[in-house]
């Protein structure tokens, strides 16, 4: 059992999980070597102080997040072949950036312009990127993919999420602890290589690294069609 808040929770077993109706579901080994590799290369260069980076036009990435390629393929068999990547994130918690992230659902997204469209709002700019809060009906149709750079054992802080939380839809800050208590809890352990593909809105969380190490993880969102009223996705 775990507790959150103060409510106690079931833990779930994140082997079982699938991807219909749990929202979340390991691919082990699924990175190539060679994407690895790339990938490796690919951030080197980036600064190793911050928690999180986003990025945008790194070429390296292309290929790999393509619905042809080793990651792109997994978002594909769950969104279909027109599916594109519209977001991607490198965490790198290490001793010196080991943070802990509560509850919650992701319920941004990343568009070109702000432009005045209902149900879309409120709007931030973060690291010179316009987010904005779609309708709940757009964030549905997403998925995430985490590409696991480092092993993730249980002391290693671990992707928490609340298997089937995904289905009902946006989720008030005062109802997360009792929907976290209804769903249970899977820790989403890994290795080098394993993809952890994820519903969008489903509610995740981290603790701080118990023994910490360096913990890489590309995380990335796809989604398919146009947004409405002139709004365009940012992409990678």
């Amino acid at each position: 059992m775990m507790r959150t808040g103060d409510r106690v929770c079931a833990i779930v077993e994140a082997g079982m999980l699938r991807f219909e109706p749990d929202g979340a579901q390991q691919f082990v080994g699924a990175t190539t070597q060679v994407d690895l590799d790339c990938l490796e290369e690919a951030f080197a260069a980036l600064p190793n102080e911050q928690a999180g980076i986003r990025l945008r036009g790194i070429e390296a990435l292309h290929s790999i997040l393509s619905p042809a390629g080793s990651i792109g393929r997994i978002a594909a068999s769950m969104l279909g072949a027109t599916c594109r990547p519209v977001r991607a994130l490198l965490f790198d918690k290490t001793a010196m950036t080991n943070w802990s992230l509560p509850w919650h659902q992701d319920r941004t997204i990343v568009v070109t312009a702000r432009r005045e469209v209902q149900g879309f709002g409120p709007w931030t700019v973060k690291d010179g990127l316009i987010h904005v809060a779609p309708p709940i009906e757009i964030l549905a149709g997403m998925v995430t993919a985490r590409i696991h750079l480092d092993a993730v054992p249980i002391s290693n802080a671990p992707l928490l999420v609340a298997p089937g939380s995904h289905r009902f839809g946006r989720i008030a800050e005062s109802d997360i602890a009792d929907m976290v208590a209804r769903c249970g809890i899977a820790a989403c352990l890994a290795e080098r290589g394993d993809v952890w593909l994820y519903a969008t809105p489903i509610l995740h969380a981290s603790e701080a690294t118990a023994e910490p190490r360096r913990r890489r993880v590309l995380q990335v969102d796809f989604a398919t069609g146009f947004l409405p009223g002139g709004l365009e996705w940012l992409g990678v």
